[in-house]
């Protein structure tokens, strides 16, 4: 009779754990015999353990492939790749996912488009949410497909989300400069930025002086990765020379284009709060436009680079100036003032 095992005691009859010298734990299938024979089953403890129970012949009934099992894989190896505001969104979103499909703890193959539903109903209160989690389900599903946990159909297929109105606000030049004109220095060189260059908030914050060459500024965004070269001409290059200009006035060393009075670069929260600070400013003058200027976000700025762009050179160029490989997600999300058409006569 072989010793009794002292490490890694979970594991089925004739299951091994090999600890290699990078570290990593490899499991192998032991046939026994004289010279000992092993089978690799590889690192992954789930699918060493289906392999495992493909060999042996007499193996006892194994645990099913918690979903919790494969959501928690998916944190570790597929969100942590994922730009810096994509994982705080999906690491806030995958708690939902975890507590609903963890309490019980919920096997792969007894999850049914019904239970996704559940869910959605569920988080009706929160329905943005609730839409971004019902993708992440999707995507997590994917993977687990992918790793070979399942070959199940992904049961978020044909489930519709919750239905959302689409933000329609449009801001207009004249809700614009009520703002500008309550804004510090570092916010409107933020607000040039972001309009001219139809960037989002968080991609302007990284543009630098170092990124400017060939007479373009080139970028890569940080949700798509779509890279972009924008062309350093008219009231773009002006806006350029204006933030060297004052950089240069404070002795800023930094290489980025958007900082602060100090000189330093600007971060998300000094952005907002310039950005509320000049709202709240407007609003005390201009007591009228209290809701509108309330409802003007500054990622609204993106969406009125696209608006403008399309009525001077049509839709596709709005498109390629936001980084969209189709007009159409541009069309959906983005052109709010409607088409520009002719009267009848």
């Amino acid at each position: 009779m072989g010793r009794k095992p002292t490490v890694h005691t979970n594991l089925p009859q004739n299951m091994r754990a090999r600890k290699q010298r990078s570290g990593k734990v490899y499991y192998y299938y032991d046939k026994g015999g004289r010279p000992r024979k092993e089978i690799p089953l590889g690192p992954d403890f789930i699918l060493a353990v289906k392999k495992y129970a493909e060999l042996h012949i007499n193996a006892p009934a194994l645990p099913s492939t918690l979903f919790v099992d494969v959501a928690k894989r998916y944190q570790v190896e597929e969100i942590t790749n994922k730009a810096k505001s994509t994982q705080s969104v999906q690491m806030s979103d995958i708690k939902h996912l975890l507590a609903f499909f963890g309490d019980p703890p919920a096997p792969l193959e007894s999850i049914e488009p019904t239970h996704l539903r559940m869910f959605l109903t569920k988080m009706k209160d929160k329905p943005t949410t609730a839409n971004r989690c019902k993708r992440l389900f999707s995507h997590i599903w994917n993977m687990a497909r992918e790793w070979g946990y399942t070959k199940l159909p992904n049961p978020a297929d044909g489930i519709k989300g919750h239905s959302l109105d689409k933000r329609e606000v449009y801001v207009g030049d004249d809700l614009y400069r009520l703002v500008y004109e309550h804004a510090s220095q570092p916010l409107r060189d933020a607000m040039d930025l972001i309009y001219l260059t139809g960037q989002r908030p968080g991609d302007a914050l990284q543009m630098a002086a170092t990124d400017i060459w060939d007479g373009h500024l080139v970028i890569k965004q940080s949700k798509t990765k779509a890279p972009l070269r924008i062309a350093v001409i008219g009231e773009f290059s002006a806006l350029l020379e204006r933030i060297a200009a004052r950089k240069e006035e404070i002795g800023s060393a930094s290489d980025y284009l958007l900082v602060g009075d100090g000189g330093r670069k600007m971060t998300q929260a000094a952005l907002r709060w310039h950005f509320q600070k000049a709202k709240e400013a407007a609003t005390k003058e201009h007591k009228d436009r209290k809701e509108a200027i309330a409802n003007f976000w500054l990622y609204d700025l993106r969406a009125k680079a696209a608006d403008d762009t399309s009525d001077k050179k049509g839709d596709a160029a709005a498109a390629d100036l936001l980084g969209h490989a189709d007009v159409r997600t541009t069309k959906r999300h983005y052109l709010r003032r409607g088409k520009r058409v002719a009267p009848t006569k």
